[in-house]
């Protein structure tokens, strides 16, 4: 099997000319609910997901808390299912993000919160999902069919319209260029040749993935893939946490992927990479940046950058025609993972 034969390898490339639309036909819509919630500001916000949509949901949170100020939660869904919680959600902002749009948990999440008088907006890839018709707004995803088990361009896409929310939400028209510039960057990224990257994990059973602030968001990303796709046991790590605890994993050629985005947590991140190459660990560097990529011992270069807020995306973008090169020379097919299917029904 060819990497570039498989339906996940040909779904990622996609991406780029997913999001160049979500931008286009988002937009009116986008900035109708970045002008009600000028006008309304929500008391918090709290965000519904699960697998790879929670992963971009967690990159919201970094978003809304970090250009808005606005405290964001993840829910708990089974505080709802199961334990039967009433939770106060008057006025919040409540995302609900999936690509099928059919957990039953996360549908009952979202309707009790409209209920309750949350504005409940659905981020989904089926906009007559019941996901969808229990929101109040939907932003749909735009990314066609996706038949390959790992989300890849449905999860790009819902990091663009968090992105573009986010970015017309406070008026921010630097960041608001850069979307324009994205599907570009993307196919940039999309470009980048990490083939160095093969033979180290091709060749191991564990590794972490180590990131901050919008990266980390992107870490846990990167390590499901790894996961699902390559049986290859990661985790994701904030490189704040790294040395609390975890470090105690590190050992001499012992394989850790680190994402270096051009971003303010970029010089803390340079200083645990030294850190880590003194205490033996096989770095793999993910980054745009060459003082970034000087500390690799295994260099995965990003061939551009774009914007602290959307350098992570490109990492992604960049990384999932590399998981399906990976799987494919561990023994797997990306396409089928085992004990997996394309979706979950939760409750």
């Amino acid at each position: 099997m060819n990497a570039d034969q498989t339906k996940m390898y040909r779904e990622a490339l996609q991406a780029p000319t997913v999001v160049e639309r979500l931008l286009r036909e988002n937009r009116s819509e986008v900035e109708s609910l970045a002008g009600f919630l000028r006008r309304n500001p929500p008391p918090f916000a709290l965000t519904v997901a699960r697998g790879s949509s929670d992963h971009a949901a967690l990159y919201g949170k970094y978003l809304l808390e970090s250009l808005l100020g606005l405290v964001c939660s993840s829910a708990i869904p089974s505080a709802i299912t199961v334990y039967g919680a009433r939770l106060g959600l008057y006025k919040a902002l409540v995302l609900a993000v999936s690509q099928s749009g059919e957990s039953p948990d996360l549908i009952e999440v979202a309707r009790q919160a409209r209920r309750g008088g949350a504005l409940t907006v659905a981020l989904v890839n089926q906009e007559s999902s019941p996901l969808a018709r229990s929101c109040e707004v939907v932003l749909p995803l735009w990314a066609g069919p996706e038949e390959a088990v790992a989300a890849t361009k449905s999860y790009l896409a819902t990091l663009a319209a968090l992105a573009q929310l986010v970015a017309y939400w406070r008026d921010d028209r630097e960041l608001q260029g850069a979307l324009s510039q994205l599907p570009e960057a993307l196919h940039q990224a999309a470009e980048a040749n990490w083939s160095a990257g093969l033979e180290v994990l091709s060749e191991t059973d564990n590794t972490l993935v180590v990131g901050r602030g919008y990266a980390f968001a992107v870490a846990n990303e990167l390590a499901l893939k790894l996961k699902e796709t390559s049986a290859l046991h990661a985790e994701a790590l904030s490189g704040a946490e790294l040395l609390h605890g975890p470090v105690a994993l590190v050992e001499p050629g012992f394989p850790l992927l680190a994402l270096l985005p051009r971003d303010k947590p970029l010089p803390g991140m340079l200083s645990l990479l030294e850190n880590l190459r003194g205490k033996g660990a096989h770095l793999l560097v993910a980054s745009s940046e060459a003082d970034a990529l000087e500390f690799a011992h295994t260099p995965m270069p990003l061939p551009v950058r774009l914007h602290p807020v959307l350098d992570s995306v490109l990492i992604a973008q960049a990384f999932y025609p590399f998981a399906a090169q990976l799987a494919v020379a561990r023994g797997h097919n990306p396409d089928a993972p085992r004990n997996l299917s394309k979706v979950t029904r939760t409750r």
